[in-house]
C-alpha cells in the first residue's frame, strides 16, 4: 500500500512507526497510510528549514521571482494532475478541485510580484546630513497548518508570499487528504526552489504542537476551526511566534424582498451545496425577509432535488463528506434538526449516490422554519446542510447575523443599493458579498473573518500576508563628518 512520507530538505523521509489510513471517501476504500511526525521528525523539518534560510533570504528578488514564476507555469500546465488528487482524497467534485487550483494559483501569481511589494522607503537629509530608509525583511523558518477542506488553495493562501519573501517553509498538512501537498513539494523542485526552503510534514496533534513550540519557527499560519484556532493562537504566542489562525464560521445570507429569487435560489443553492457544504465560505443560514420565505424555500428545494450526488469522478453535482465520522455527525445534526421542530422539507440521509462501494455520503438537506436556538443553526455542520431563518425585516435579519459569535462571510441579495450600502457598512463580518454568494476576495485583498472566525490581526494573503511574513527595519545613516563630532549625552534631536 502506498506511504504518504514527509518531504524534509529536498526528499522523502521514510515513515516511522505510526502511520495513519487515507481514503477515498466516494468509495471508502483505504488508498494509503500517512505518516505522523514524532518531535524527532519535527524536529529534523525545523532544522532543514533553518539551515535553508540564510541562503534563501539572501538570495536577490530577480532570482526568487524566477523561481516563483518557473513554480506558476508548471502548476499552471499540470494542474489537472493536482485536481484529480484532490478528488481522489477530500471528495469533491473534480470541476471544484480544478477551481480550488485556480483560486490558489491567483495567490502565486501576486506572490510574483514580491520585488514591489517589498519595497522600502528613503528619506533623505531627515536632519542635517543624516538619511532614514525603512525594509521589510523575511522572518526566518515559518509554519503552515491547513485543513483537509482546501489541501492545495488553502496552504497556497500562505507559502507563496513566505517564499517568496524570503522565508523557509514547513506545512503540516491534513491527515485525512495529506498527498496535494507532497505533490505540490516535487513541484517546487522541478522549479528550482533550493532544498530545504519548503518542507512537508505529516501528522497530527504531535506535529502540531512540536511547530507551535520550537524555538526556531518565527510564525504560525493556520486555518480550521475555532477551538483549534484559538488553541494555535494562545500556544504558538506563548512561545514568541506571530499567529494568524482562521477559524470556523456560521455564514448568513440574506435575502431582501426586492430580490430576484431565482438568483438567490441559485445561489443558495451553489453556496450551500458546493464541496458538500465543507467549506469555511458555505452559506448555512439563509435568512428570508418578509413574505418571501414560502416561494424561495420551494425554489430552493426544487433545485436541491436535482442535484446528483456522487463520486467527483463522475461528474456529479456534489460529492461525499470527508469521513465516515464526518458523515454521522452531520447526519446527526439532521435529527437534533427535526427533533427541535425545524421543518424538513429535502432530507439528504437517504441519498443513493452514483459511486461504487461504501462512501461516506449525505445528500442535499434543507430545513425551514429554523430558530436560532436551534443547534442546527449555532453551530458549524460543516456539511450540506442548509437552514432556513424567518425575519420580518433587515434590522431583524442585520441583528441575527450580528449577535452571532462568528463573523467570517456573508452576503446580501437585494435590488437596492441602499440596502447593500447600509449593510457592508453595518454588518459585522470580515467578507461581505453584494450578490455574490461566496465572497472570497482577489489575492491581492486579504481573506478573513471577524470574531471568532479569527484569532491575531492580520488576514491571509494580500498586503496583510506580506506584512506577516516579514518584519519591518529603519536604518539611520550618516556617513562621517567632522563637525558631528565630539561628546554629546543628550537624546539625540534632528536640526
Amino acid at each position: 500500500m502506498n506511504t504518504i512520507e514527509h518531504w524534509i530538505n529536498g526528499s522523502y523521509v521514510p515513515a516511522g512507526e505510526r502511520t495513519a489510513p487515507v481514503t477515498n471517501p466516494a468509495t471508502g476504500k483505504v488508498t494509503g497510510q500517512v505518516a505522523l511526525a514524532s518531535v524527532e521528525d519535527g524536529n529534523a523539518a525545523v532544522a532543514a528549514a533553518k539551515a535553508a534560510f540564510p541562503a534563501w533570504r539572501d538570495t536577490s528578488l530577480a532570482r526568487r521571482t524566477q523561481v516563483l514564476f518557473a513554480f506558476r507555469e508548471l502548476l499552471n500546465s499540470r494542474k489537472d494532475e493536482l485536481a484529480a488528487i484532490i478528488t481522489s482524497e477530500h471528495g469533491k467534485v473534480l470541476d471544484d478541485a480544478l477551481g480550488e487550483v485556480s483560486r490558489g494559483q491567483e495567490v502565486v501569481e501576486f506572490a510574483c510580484g514580491i520585488p514591489h511589494l517589498l519595497k522600502g522607503s528613503y528619506t533623505e537629509n531627515a536632519s542635517t546630513k543624516v538619511d532614514i530608509h525603512s525594509i521589510r525583511q523575511a522572518l526566518g523558518p515559518v509554519a503552515i497548518i491547513s485543513p483537509f477542506n482546501f489541501p492545495a488553495m488553502v496552504p497556497m493562501w500562505f507559502f507563496p508570499i513566505a517564499i517568496a519573501a524570503g522565508n523557509t517553509v514547513i506545512i503540516k498538512p491534513s491527515e485525512k487528504d495529506p498527498t496535494a501537498v507532497n505533490w505540490v513539494a516535487e513541484l517546487w523542485k522541478e522549479a528550482g526552489l533550493p532544498d530545504g526552503v519548503f518542507n512537508v510534514l505529516h501528522g497530527d496533534k504531535v506535529a502540531v504542537d512540536t511547530l507551535l513550540t520550537h524555538p526556531d519557527i518565527k510564525a504560525v499560519s493556520f486555518v480550521g476551526s475555532t477551538p483549534i484556532a484559538k488553541y494555535v493562537y494562545e500556544t504558538a504566542t506563548a512561545h514568541g511566534k506571530r499567529v494568524q489562525a482562521l477559524g470556523g464560521a456560521k455564514n448568513h445570507m440574506i435575502v431582501l424582498p426586492d430580490a430576484d429569487l431565482d438568483l438567490a435560489a441559485d445561489a443558495a443553492i451553489n453556496a450551500g451545496f458546493g464541496s458538500a457544504g465543507e467549506r469555511c465560505m458555505a452559506v448555512s443560514a439563509l435568512l428570508a425577509v418578509g413574505d418571501i420565505a414560502d416561494s424561495l424555500v420551494e425554489k430552493i428545494a426544487d433545485r436541491a432535488r436535482t442535484l446528483r450526488t456522487g463520486d467527483g469522478m463522475r461528474g456529479c453535482d456534489m460529492g461525499p463528506l470527508v469521513t465516515s465520522q464526518h458523515r454521522d455527525k452531520v447526519s446527526g445534526y439532521v435529527d437534533a434538526g427535526e427533533a427541535a421542530g425545524a421543518t424538513l422539507v429535502v432530507d439528504g440521509r437517504g441519498v443513493v449516490p452514483d459511486a461504487e462501494g461504501d462512501g461516506f455520503f449525505v445528500g442535499p438537506t434543507l430545513f425551514d422554519h429554523v430558530t436560532t436556538d436551534m443547534s442546527i443553526y449555532q453551530e458549524e455542520i460543516f456539511g450540506p446542510v442548509l437552514s432556513v431563518v424567518r425575519v420580518d425585516s433587515y434590522d431583524d435579519a442585520l441583528a441575527t447575523i450580528n449577535a452571532n459569535p462568528y463573523g467570517n462571510g456573508t452576503a446580501i441579495f437585494t435590488n437596492d443599493g441602499g440596502a447593500a450600502r447600509r449593510f457592508e457598512n453595518e454588518v459585522e463580518v470580515g467578507m461581505v458579498g453584494i450578490n455574490v454568494p461566496v465572497p472570497v476576495p482577489m489575492a491581492y485583498y486579504s481573506f478573513g473573518g471577524w470574531k471568532n472566525s479569527l484569532f491575531g490581526d492580520t488576514h491571509a494573503h494580500g498586503s496583510e500576508g506580506v506584512g506577516f511574513f516579514t518584519r519591518g527595519k529603519a536604518v539611520t545613516t550618516r556617513w562621517l563628518d567632522p563637525s558631528h563630532g565630539g561628546i554629546n549625552l543628550g537624546f539625540p534631536q534632528n536640526s
